[in-house]
Formats: structure tokens, sequence, C-alpha cells
């Protein structure tokens, strides 16, 4: 059954040190450390999309609500990755090694794990599962964790269009899918509504079933400096560990770029932060908490539940204070889409 989330947006877990795990290898990890650290006896299986724990993006997002909960209930952890280009048959693999090995319940980060969750969920019906941009498998044994990223990527385009001194701004998307498309079709939207003639190029780094363009910072950066050379001067992405390339473009070149997932202000090297106009912040963190939280609680959530603007499961960021001469238009454009004024298409 479908639900919208209702929660007091859940603080970000802050100066995280995060380091990558092999597409290979798994990682274990307990949050109990003695004395009297809390204890569970939960264990979860953390499936990351390509890119991993490390992206400074969207798997880092989820790595951080499952931190937040390895700390807060002493849940004991483990975690794989994706490998650019694998078969079908790897992500199916590797959610049974987690079944297998005992982990429940097991999440899966990224709409690319639909077809693989659909599949073993049903091969093992007394093991949990919770999937991240995904709402295409109807069980009693999974969880879907969905975003609005149409209305939290309407805020940073309107931020965009009123940043621009060109009226040309870009958007580039890591892997053309129908996902990714609402992101562009959100920033479209908002740029729009400040500047109805605004110009906005569109790029896409790969086409499904190449997944690749989530994490290929080179070829984020090559589409990048295409469109600020072509005259746009602020671009957004929702590329993953591509937007890395993103950001050194528009700070060598002087322009602004917009992250995604994260405050990616926080999370990229001081080099580029100040490039950084603004992100949309899409908490990911908060839902692989909440459902981590309902599970120590005795409880294992199916169906869908909504994360979107009215709950703060999506937003935009201040971090550097370069939008702070609009964010009084930016929260009346958030608010006129939570009392319905605007509805914010989420297709092209």
């Amino acid at each position: 059954m479908k639900k919208t989330a209702r929660f007091a947006a859940v603080a970000m877990v802050a100066a995280l040190a995060l380091s990558s795990c092999g597409s290979d290898d798994t990682e274990s990890s307990t949050g109990t450390d003695g004395g009297d650290a809390p204890s569970s006896d939960v264990k979860v299986g953390m499936a990351y999309d390509v890119g991993g724990r490390g992206d400074q993006s969207f798997n880092d997002s989820a790595a951080a609500g499952l931190d937040q909960a390895m700390e807060e209930f002493g849940m004991e952890s483990q975690e794989s990755e994706a490998e650019d280009g694998e078969a079908e048959a790897a992500r199916e693999e590797r959610l049974r090694t987690f079944a297998d090995a005992g982990y429940d319940p097991i999440i899966a980060v990224g709409f690319a794990y639909g077809p693989s969750v659909g599949k073993v969920a049903e091969e093992y019906p007394d093991v949990h599962f919770a999937i991240i941009d995904d709402s295409s498998v109807e069980a009693d044994n999974v969880a879907s964790l969905v975003f609005a990223e149409e209305q939290g990527s309407f805020l940073v385009g309107a931020a965009a269009a009123l940043k621009t001194e060109t009226d040309q701004i870009g958007f580039i998307g890591g892997v053309e899918t129908p996902l990714i498309q609402k992101f562009e079709a959100g920033y479209v939207a908002g740029a729009e509504a400040v500047n109805p003639d605004i110009e906005v190029d569109v790029t896409y780094l790969t086409q499904a079933p190449d997944f690749s363009g989530f994490a290929d910072p080179a070829k984020g950066k090559t589409a990048a400096q295409g469109m600020f050379d072509n005259g746009a001067d602020v671009v957004y992405h929702a590329a993953g560990g591509s937007g890395g390339g993103l950001f050194e473009a528009a700070a060598q070149s002087g322009n602004w770029a917009i992250g995604v997932d994260s405050d990616q202000y926080e999370t990229a090297d001081s080099s580029v932060q100040d490039a950084i106009l603004t992100s949309m912040l899409k908490n990911v963190n908060v839902a692989v908490f909440e459902y981590l939280s309902e599970v120590n609680d005795g409880t294992f959530p199916s169906g869908v539940t909504t994360y979107d603007l009215a709950v703060d499961g999506v937003g935009y960021s201040t971090s550097g204070g370069f939008v702070d001469e609009f964010t009084e238009q930016l929260d009346e454009y958030k608010q006129q889409i939570i009392d319905g004024e605007i509805t914010v298409p989420a297709t092209p």
C-alpha cells in the first residue's frame, strides 16, 4: 500500500569518514563497541549501486543512514557494491549472498536493482528487502523508498534561473532513465517558472543499460565544459560520482555547478567548493534510517513510501551562502508546491 512519509527531518550524519569498498568485496562492521553501547541482533545487508560508498552523492547518503542506525541501535552490517557493466545475474547473486548469510533486511540502493529484488525476494519470502528509487516490486516482503526528485529539482532550477547572467543553464544526467528524467523535468520547470524564455541545455552521459554514466568524472567534466563553452553559466547534475567532473569544470571556468542527493558543498574538495551554488537534497539517509528504525522496533515495512517536499524528503542546500539572496523566493515556491498551487512535472 502506498503512503507518504511522515517524519521530522533527521539531521544528516556529519563529518563522515567514508571509504570505498571494492566491487568484488564485502565490508562488515557493527555499531557495538562494548560497555554500554547499544546491541541488536539485526544484520543489515547493504547493496550499493555503481560507485559505492565514497561517491559523495547517492550511495554515500544511503551509507549515512546505515551508519546512523548502526551507531544508535548497534546493528551489524555488511556492504557490497555493483560493478560497471555487470550482468543482472551479478546483482541477483549479491542479494542471494546476503540472504544465505542470514542478513535481514537487505537494502538495495538504486532503481537498477528492481528486477533483481523482484526475483530474489520471491525466492526468499522470509527475508525482508528494501529498495531505493524503485516502486515496481509489489511483494509483502519488499519496501519501496521513493522520492519526489522533481520537486527538489524545481527549486534548484529556480535558483539557477535567478543566478544566471546569460539566461542559459544546463543539466547533465548520468544515465537516461525515467528516474533521472524526473530531475531534468523538475529543473527545467523551476527555471522556466522564473524565466519562461530561459535556455536549458540537456545531455545524458550514457543510455541504459550502461550505468557507467554514474561513475565517470572525466565524461562529466567534458560534458560540463561543453555547456560552459556554449554559453551556459550554471549546470545541474544528476550523475552520481560523475558530478565531480562538473565541479572541476565549473571551478576552472569560473561558472556555477549544482550538486545532487547530498549537500555536495560539504563533501567536495575545497578547490571546487566555491563553484557549488547549491545542491538538490534527496534525503536517502533519512529514508534508510527511518526504515531501519522500524525494523529495530520489530516491524518490517512494506509497500511504497514517498519522501517529498511536504516532509522534507527533498529540498535544497544553502551552504556557502550563494543562494542567500533569493532563499525567500525559493521557499515561496516550496510552499506553493506543498499547497498544490504548483504541480511539478515528472517527465520532460
